[in-house]
């Protein structure tokens, strides 16, 4: 695992309007200070870079007193309240997960953390099904590191390398054994490698269960769900313990179950949002690098952002309600 899944980024997402559009967007505020890092910049950036419609558009960057804020495109809702789907219904999301991870790959950003919480729905007119959309890209590694329901459902959706690794793994194969858990998810309601007998079993017991499991491929899936052979043949070949025998991107979007019902044009689409990204408008890299540079120092320190003090949501919500009432920022407020 990368040192920034480590780094305690207290963090938290606000909904607010823009004054001038009307239109909705979702702001992730982190405390200034040392917590803006390396790789905080680097997962801003790697965002900045992508422009697709299954990926969560990031749409600026500003300071505040307290923090940095980021700005988001908003989606309405969270595929992971949904339980399990019908096969039809999974494929429609996976395919669309699948499309956008494969432009983020092809514009080198790995995503490394590809799991249910980590995309979000777009209702759009016309279609009988929400759009998915990718959001997570590394900025809010906080709650995972402590909280341990979070920590199995972290865990759930690693790749066998990635526990074992103490040097290099591939980014791109690890996202695609982890899209394989998040297919088994939504077509079985449970994860692939948690054991049957888990009720009431402490969650660090859990988390040593479930590691084990993974690491001895102990899954399989439930006989007493109607589950198409072909999804069945791509399952079996997405979550394979060795990386170097797992279907590629290129091998999973020619998969004859992946291929049905799939849109005419949505192959072909990543080539063109590749040749034809617009980012008129979008903060350039300096511009957003000289704010991280200034969210280095801290705040005036108001409020104490001490992961250990008694209320501490309630501090970072009273700190976010107090910057949202300035208006700090010209064009946006809850």
């Amino acid at each position: 695992m990368s040192n920034h899944h480590h780094a305690l980024i207290m963090l938290l997402v606000q909904l607010a309007r823009s004054k001038i559009t009307g239109e909705q967007a979702a702001i992730k505020f982190i405390e200034r200070g040392d917590r803006v890092n390396k790789y905080v910049e680097a997962e801003i950036l790697n965002h900045r870079m992508l422009r697709h419609p299954h990926v969560i558009e990031l749409k600026e960057v500003f300071l505040t007193q307290e923090f940095i804020c980021i700005v988001m495109e908003f989606a309405t809702g969270e595929l992971i309240h949904a339980g399990r789907q019908p096969e039809p219904a999974a494929r429609w999301f996976f395919q669309q997960l699948v499309i956008g991870l494969d432009y983020c790959h092809r514009k080198g950003v790995v995503n490394r953390d590809i799991k249910l919480e980590n995309t979000l729905l777009q209702m759009v007119p016309g279609l009988p099904l929400p759009l998915l959309k990718i959001c997570d890209f590394g900025y809010s590694k906080a709650h995972f590191m402590s909280a341990p329901k979070s920590k199995v459902g972290t865990l759930a959706y690693m790749a066998p390398e990635v526990i074992q690794t103490t040097g290099n793994y591939d980014g791109k194969l690890a996202d695609i054994w982890s899209c394989g858990v998040m297919l088994y998810v939504m077509l079985f309601g449970q994860y692939p490698f948690e054991s049957p007998a888990q009720g009431g079993v402490p969650s660090h017991q859990r988390v040593q269960v479930m590691m084990n499991r993974i690491l001895a491929m102990q899954w399989n899936m439930p006989s007493d769900v109607h589950i198409s052979p072909e999804c069945r043949d791509l399952l079996s070949k997405l979550l394979v313990a060795n990386p170097q025998k797992r279907l590629t991107m290129q091998q999973m979007s020619e998969h004859p179950w992946f291929l049905q019902n799939l849109p005419p044009d949505a192959l072909s689409m990543n080539h063109n949002f590749l040749n034809h990204a617009n980012f008129t408008g979008v903060q350039t890299v300096e511009e957003i690098q000289a704010i991280l540079r200034i969210a280095q120092t801290p705040g005036p320190g108001k409020y104490n952002f001490n992961a250990d003090a008694a209320d501490f949501e309630g501090v970072i919500d009273a700190a976010i309600a107090d910057e949202m009432d300035n208006n700090t920022s010209a064009s946006l407020k809850s």
